[in-house]
């Protein structure tokens, strides 16, 4: 498992290469083209992330992903870094640091809306106003659906949770109610 700190340092460098660029958002999304083969394709992925195999059957997969997915130079050279230091099996967490420093460099948040049932577009775009609002930044939704809600959402912004289910209400006044005298 790779520590944090190392994700962050391989994002941060493909970062600033981006950023020159002016391409960062392009290797994001290139980027999580290849984790998401890696998730489709499990003999795709044990070959990225195995140390097992040889460095010229890992870069002969790469090169196989770069042409199935059209990457860019830069993004096919990342990765080939990446089997040279044998990191293939980090690049989830890399993606995931790269990801939360694209989008902070872009001024974006990404939360995570959880509703007892599926939402119109309507309402999603008031929630999705009222979290740019509180936050100040470009809000980009997830959705998920949990019947055990009854009612109400439950917003997940970064560490921060807004609870307005039903079921935390109906639980809250069932403590007032325990901690009450009659």
């Amino acid at each position: 498992m790779v520590s944090s700190s190392v994700a962050r340092r391989y994002a941060r460098a493909l970062l600033s290469l981006g950023l020159a660029e002016g391409r960062f958002e392009q290797y994001g999304e290139e980027l999580s083209a290849v984790l998401q083969a890696m998730k489709d394709s499990r003999e795709f992925g044990m070959m990225l992330a195995n140390p097992g195999y040889s460095q010229p059957q890992r870069q002969a997969a790469v090169d196989a992903a770069a042409s199935a997915l059209r990457l860019s130079p830069l993004t096919v050279n990342f990765l080939r870094l990446l089997m040279d230091r044998q990191r293939g099996g980090d690049l989830a967490a890399i993606v995931r640091s790269y990801r939360a420093m694209v989008d902070q460099q872009a001024g974006r948040v990404r939360a995570t809306l959880i509703s007892a049932g599926p939402m119109g577009d309507d309402e999603l775009n008031r929630l999705r106003e009222a979290l740019a609002r509180i936050t100040s930044r470009t809000v980009v939704l997830e959705t998920k659906t949990d019947p055990s809600l009854i009612g109400g959402v439950v917003a997940q912004v970064g560490a921060t949770q807004l609870d307005g289910s039903l079921r935390t209400q109906l639980e809250r006044m069932r403590e007032e109610l325990k901690a009450s005298p009659l």
